[in-house]
């Protein structure tokens, strides 16, 4: 496969509405998943490239990148979509959530980017795009170990982007509410509302919208594009 786009965590909600709308577009996809879901036979049935990969482990990251390589000959981008949301609790040890959260939001994409980054070669521009959180700016008593994972995944954004500049643009999206999930009451709907200026539910487009300006721009890079409503005004 050329010039091929690739999505980790691409089985549901922004990452599925991604992949569809770019395969729409035209583009050759490869897409991760880490269980198998409806999303994925949605995909497959669209002719897009699946591969099950888990970056929660190391032998999961280096299975994915083998995969890649035999695969793909030349990459167009990388978007880091795949994250795990855990809040601190009794039912996990500090070390363990720590470790989980770092090996899944920031040695999977530093092991990904380093790995594959010779593929981008065929192509004129390419771009990394790390999907991060709006939370990063502000912290959370109750998913420190998540935004702070999030926090180190913004920074390999600034890194990678002098690291492979001029041939590779890589910047991040730090959206906050995108969409409610359907278990989500009435009563959270309305508080989480109240807490941006523009006060609404974006839906999945939004990110979708964002991806396709970062894939279209010639001139950012190590910069971060932040769908939040305008949370820092209210």
């Amino acid at each position: 496969m050329q010039n091929t786009i690739i999505i980790t965590g691409g089985a549901q909600r922004v990452g599925l509405a991604t992949a569809l709308a770019l395969k729409q577009a035209g583009e050759n996809l490869v897409v991760t998943y880490r269980s198998d879901k409806q999303g994925v036979k949605t995909l497959q049935q669209h002719g897009i490239c699946c591969i099950q990969a888990d970056f929660a482990t190391q032998t999961g990251i280096d299975d994915f990148i083998r995969q890649i390589k035999q695969k793909v000959s030349s990459i167009r981008a990388i978007i880091h979509n795949a994250s795990d949301w855990c809040a601190e609790s009794d039912k996990i040890a500090p070390s363990e959530l720590m470790n989980k959260m770092m090996q899944v939001h920031v040695q999977a994409p530093y092991q990904i980017n380093l790995a594959l980054a010779d593929l981008f070669l065929n192509h004129q521009l390419g771009d990394i795009i790390h999907i991060t959180d709006y939370a990063v700016e502000k912290g959370s008593d109750k998913h420190i170990a998540y935004l702070a994972s999030k926090a180190a995944l913004a920074n390999l954004t600034l890194s990678f982007a002098k690291k492979y500049a001029p041939n590779i643009k890589v910047n991040t999206i730090a959206p906050s509410l995108i969409v409610f999930n359907e278990t989500d009451s009435a009563e959270y709907r309305a508080k989480t509302l109240q807490k941006s200026a523009l006060g609404i539910e974006p839906g999945i487009q939004e990110m979708v919208k964002a991806v396709e300006f970062i894939l279209a721009s010639e001139y950012m890079t190590g910069r971060t594009l932040k769908l939040d409503g305008g949370r820092h005004l209210v």
